[in-house]
């Protein structure tokens, strides 16, 4: 890139934001991606964690399906009150800020959840765990859309959900490997969780604060200077004009508007939906597989197994999903793999040996959690910056909502038609959200509205 400077033709002077958008993808964008990531793979180890932990308690603490159900669902129950919390608090202090906080939370209570002596204390230190966590994945995509040049958008926001699969692995192999290897494995990998807590200094102190955020709040000497950074980081040398002048901060308040106003108000139905029956159906599934293999008739050993190895497709669905967001769009992509979840549950529900079981389990990985990736790309670019991080938030809370039911309604489900009827509602789930996809805008290539 040319050290040449760039700024203001015949007297108009591009915006931060505008600035930030043509810039290639720097060594800072890629340090960003990275701490935001590590953060979101911490988060996936500890949620992925769960599905182990119940099939070890449900041998030494000898619990039921519906106290297990309960330990799954608390945790998202946090996460529903956390992800519109989180929402709400980084549209007024700041992304960088709640990121941070969210990871000493959940950090802190993930450790002292390894500690547990009832079941009545594993709750509420989950519930803990949740609100940190809920409050944290919405901000960190937040965050890293809004730095992402405009070009790649998308792809670097799937990049960032591909940490998600790094920690659902790392999650699957300590399950199997440190879980059944005595009676305190589980506790020892509770331990682990609470990574988080120290990586949240880190994040304090190494991570930019979202410059349209400084921008809405008024503060322009301190976006200009981050974007001067980015700047500085891929050779470009920019000649701004005048700063824009602070907008009055009632003028900048009364100016917000609310999700379910009449031009938001289709997008955030649309987003609602595809929120809702994805985590039913991806939280329902992915939390209970270990024990329904173990259900029916797999041994401790060989159900982690299996777990291990579906897990394993989760990183090239997000690979293609990365590519197809660009190349086909937000929403096209999201549709897609979505109607392949649905195809892939539904094969799930009919496996009847080993390669089938695996097969269906690996395929519903790769097109789930590509759904994950596009849907997170897509949500913060469907609202403008003053509600960008309540309206991703809150369509993250909302679709908590489904992940608590989800893992209770698998008892009564296999009561009344084993784990085919299971994964058939989950199909049918996936389906829904498919459909749901088409009320959203597309968004590939677009400016972020500010």
């Amino acid at each position: 890139m040319s050290d040449a400077p760039r700024g203001p033709a015949g007297g108009t002077a591009l915006t931060a934001a505008e600035r930030l958008d043509d810039l290639p993808f720097t060594r800072r964008h890629r340090r960003l991606l990275v701490g935001s990531g590590i953060g979101w793979a911490l988060d996936a180890f500890d949620v992925g964690l769960v599905a182990y932990v119940l099939l070890a308690l449900r041998v030494q603490w000898e619990l039921g399906d519906a106290e297990r159900s309960w330990i799954a669902s608390i945790g998202f129950a946090g996460m529903a009150v956390g992800a519109s919390l989180g929402g709400l608090l980084a549209d007024r202090i700041g992304r960088r800020q709640v990121f941070a906080l969210t990871l000493l939370v959940y950090g802190i209570a993930s450790g002292a959840s390894a500690l547990s002596w009832s079941l009545g204390a594993l709750l509420v230190f989950r519930f803990l765990v949740g609100l940190g966590l809920g409050a944290e994945l919405p901000v960190a995509s937040t965050l890293v859309s809004e730095f992402a040049p405009r070009r790649i958008r998308g792809r670097v926001v799937v990049m960032l959900e591909a940490f998600w699969a790094v920690g659902w692995t790392a999650a699957a192999l300590v399950g199997f490997l440190l879980v059944p290897a005595s009676d305190d494995g589980w506790r020892w990998a509770l331990v682990l969780g609470a990574v988080p807590a120290l990586y949240a200094i880190v994040v304090r102190r190494g991570l930019p604060e979202s410059v349209r955020f400084l921008m809405s709040k008024g503060r322009h000497a301190e976006a200009e200077q981050v974007v001067r950074q980015f700047e500085e980081s891929a050779g470009v040398r920019y000649s701004p004009g005048p700063l824009a002048q602070e907008a009055p901060a009632g003028a900048v308040a009364a100016a917000a508007p609310g999700v379910w106003s009449r031009g938001l108000r289709r997008r955030t139905t649309g987003l609602w939906l595809v929120w809702f029956f994805v985590n039913f159906s991806y939280y329902g599934a992915f939390t209970w597989i270990p024990s329904l293999l173990f259900e029916d008739g797999f041994t401790v050993v060989r159900s982690l197994e299996f777990t291990l190895i579906i897990t394993l497709g989760q990183l090239p669905g997000y690979a293609v999903s990365a590519w197809l967001v660009e190349a086909w769009g937000r929403r096209r992509t999201l549709s897609v793999f979505l109607v392949g979840s649905a195809a892939a549950a539904l094969l799930y529900s009919a496996a009847d040996s080993d390669p089938a079981i695996l097969t269906a389990g690996i395929l519903l990985s790769f097109f789930n959690l590509g759904a994950w990736g596009a849907l997170y790309a897509l949500t913060p670019e469907v609202y403008p910056t003053l509600v960008r991080g309540r309206g991703a938030g809150s369509a993250a809370g909302f679709g908590r909502i489904a992940s608590i039911l989800a893992p209770l309604s698998v008892p009564p489900l296999l009561g009344a038609g084993g784990t085919a009827a299971v994964f058939v509602v989950f199909g049918v789930a996936f389906a829904v959200a498919a459909a749901a996809s088409w009320l959203l805008p597309e968004t590939r290539d677009r400016a972020l509205e500010d």
